[in-house]
């Protein structure tokens, strides 16, 4: 009788034992939900740039198949995509070439912010008639 209680002692575990194994997969899981929002804010990130990437290169074509000489400076517009509105300027500058001009378009999701999701660049030229 005394070896039957004492297999039944030495088969389960103790309440250190259990509290420490409780311990090892919540920090477990803790450091998985932090790499998951990480990874969801990252993704996040990379859709916004790459959406208005999309904003400025439509814009950019837009303003190429537009005939008028000199493009016009400081040009602003908004512009619906993916559920979102994005909000473009683009800016003129002038080359040393009076028949060409540099064209950087800047893409904002809000109209009054200073940070540029993204900013593509081209140059144009003056049609030769």
């Amino acid at each position: 009788m005394t070896n039957n209680v004492n297999l039944f002692k030495q088969a389960g575990f103790t309440l250190i034992e259990v509290m420490l194994a409780m311990a090892v997969f919540s920090i477990a899981g803790l450091a998985l939900l932090g790499v998951a929002d990480n990874n969801y804010r990252h993704i996040s990130h990379l859709e916004e740039q790459m959406f208005a990437n999309w904003v400025a290169s439509n814009q950019l074509v837009e303003v190429s198949l537009d005939k008028t000489w000199p493009p016009k400076n400081n040009k602003k517009g908004n512009v619906e995509m993916a559920g979102r509105t994005w909000y473009w300027q683009q800016k003129v500058i002038k080359t040393t070439n009076k028949e060409l001009r540099s064209l950087v378009m800047e893409i904002r999701l809000k109209e009054d912010d200073e940070l540029v999701s993204a900013s593509l660049m081209t140059y144009l030229a003056q049609d030769k008639p």
